[in-house]
C-alpha cells in the first residue's frame, strides 16, 4: 500500500499549555502526551493552523491535597497535620496552535515556527479531615474547598528541525513558556503556572508508506524557573511521548499512544515547604486518524486519543481525552508525464 507523503499532516500537532499541573502542587509545565504518532515526518511548506479540545479528569490523595494546600496558605506546614484529603481537577481546554513551515531548508532540514495558545474552564476541589497537633493541644476539622473560573493559559513558542531519510525522520525542538496565563498563588483553579520555563529535546518516527507501518518516540527535559509569587522552584522534568499506528487505508490509522514522565530532581526555593516532590506518572491508550481533502490546495486531519494513567507519585491521575483537527496546505500534485515528441 502506498500513502502519499501529505499524511505527514499528522505531525502538525505539539505542544500545547498546561491547565491545573505543575510540580508546585503537582502541576507541571509539560503536558504528557502532545506527541504521539509521525511526529518527525516533515510537512509541507506554509501556513497551518491546529485546534486541541482537551479533557482532563484528575484526582489525587493526600500529599497533592497537602501541598495544594499549603500553597495557598490554607495552614502552616510548621505546624504538626495529618491531612486525610483528596483532589479533584476536571479542566477542560481549547488549543489554539498557529504555525509556519518554510520552504528553505536550515541545517540541511525543515523549520517550523509555532504559537500555542489556549483558553478553558477549570475547576479544582479538595474534601479534607485535617488534624493539628500544638504542643499538648489537638484540633480536628473538616473542610471543603473549591474554586472555578475561565482563563487564559501561558503563551508557548517554539521551533523545530526535522529532516527526513526515507523511512527514518529526525526532529529536534525547543520551546518557551511565557507566563501571561491566568493565574493567582492563592487560587485552587489556574491557568498558567506563574513563571518561566523551558523545554528542549528530540524524536525520531519510523514510517514505512508500503506497508503502512509506523512508530514515534519524543524525549523532551524541562528547565523550570523560580515562582517569583511563591519563591518556588520546579526540579527537571524528563518526559517521553510515543504513538504507534497502522494505516488501514490511505486515509484512516488505528494504533496506540503512551508517555511517561519523571522528575529527576527536587523542587527547592525559599517557598518550598513541602520538601522534595518529585513527580511521576504514566499513560497508555488508543487512538484513531483520519484525513481528508479540503478543495485541491489544503486538507484536514481529524484525530481522537485518550490516556488512562497509572503510577503516579507526587502527581494528580486519571484519564484524559484529546480531540485535534488540523488544516495545512496540501501536497503538490506529481508533475505531468513528459509528452513524446514526434518527427514529421
Amino acid at each position: 500500500m502506498r500513502l502519499p507523503a501529505r499524511l505527514a499532516l499528522c505531525a502538525a500537532i505539539t505542544f500545547a499549555p498546561q491547565a491545573s499541573r505543575a510540580d508546585e502542587g503537582g502541576v507541571s509545565m509539560w503536558v504528557p502526551g502532545f506527541y504521539g504518532s509521525l511526529a518527525a515526518t516533515p510537512m509541507q511548506p506554509g501556513f497551518s493552523f491546529a485546534s486541541i479540545l482537551y479533557s482532563d479528569h484528575l484526582a489525587a490523595d493526600r500529599e497533592v491535597a497537602r501541598a495544594r494546600q499549603i500553597t495557598i496558605g490554607r495552614f502552616n506546614p510548621v505546624v504538626d497535620i495529618n491531612v486525610a484529603a483528596r483532589l479533584h481537577a476536571p479542566p477542560e481546554l481549547l488549543i489554539a496552535i498557529p504555525q509556519y513551515t518554510f520552504a528553505t531548508p536550515v541545517l540541511g532540514g525543515q523549520a517550523t515556527l509555532l504559537a500555542v495558545q489556549g483558553f478553558g474552564y477549570n475547576r479544582v476541589s479538595i474534601d479534607a479531615t485535617i488534624e493539628a497537633t500544638i504542643g499538648p493541644f489537638s484540633l480536628t476539622r473538616s473542610e471543603h474547598l473549591f474554586d472555578s473560573r475561565y482563563g487564559f493559559s501561558d503563551l508557548g513558542l517554539q521551533g523545530n528541525l526535522r529532516w527526513n531519510r526515507g523511512v527514518h525522520n529526525f526532529m529536534t525542538y525547543g520551546y518557551v513558556n511565557v507566563p501571561t496565563g491566568t493565574y493567582d498563588s492563592t487560587r485552587l483553579a489556574n491557568f498558567g503556572i506563574g513563571h518561566w520555563a523551558v523545554d528542549a529535546g528530540g524524536g525520531y518516527t519510523y514510517f514505512n508508506p508500503e506497508t503502512g507501518h509506523e512508530f514515534s518516540g519524543v524525549l523532551g527535559f524541562t528547565y523550570n524557573f523560580e515562582n517569583p509569587s511563591t519563591q518556588y522552584k520546579n526540579g527537571i522534568d524528563m518526559h517521553f511521548d510515543w504513538g504507534a499506528s497502522k494505516f488501514l487505508s490511505k486515509q484512516v490509522f488505528v494504533g496506540l499512544v503512551g508517555y511517561a514522565y519523571q522528575q529527576l530532581t527536587c523542587d527547592s526555593g525559599a517557598g518550598d515547604r513541602v520538601g522534595c516532590f518529585e513527580s511521576r506518572v504514566f499513560g497508555i491508550g488508543p487512538q484513531l486518524g483520519y484525513i481528508f481533502p479540503i478543495g485541491t490546495t489544503h486538507q484536514g486531519y481529524l484525530n481522537v486519543k485518550g490516556y488512562k494513567e497509572f503510577e503516579a507519585e507526587n502527581r494528580p491521575e486519571g484519564w484524559n481525552v484529546w480531540l485535534t483537527l488540523a488544516i495545512s496546505p496540501a501536497a503538490a500534485p506529481p508533475p505531468p508525464a513528459s509528452t513524446p515528441m514526434f518527427r514529421k
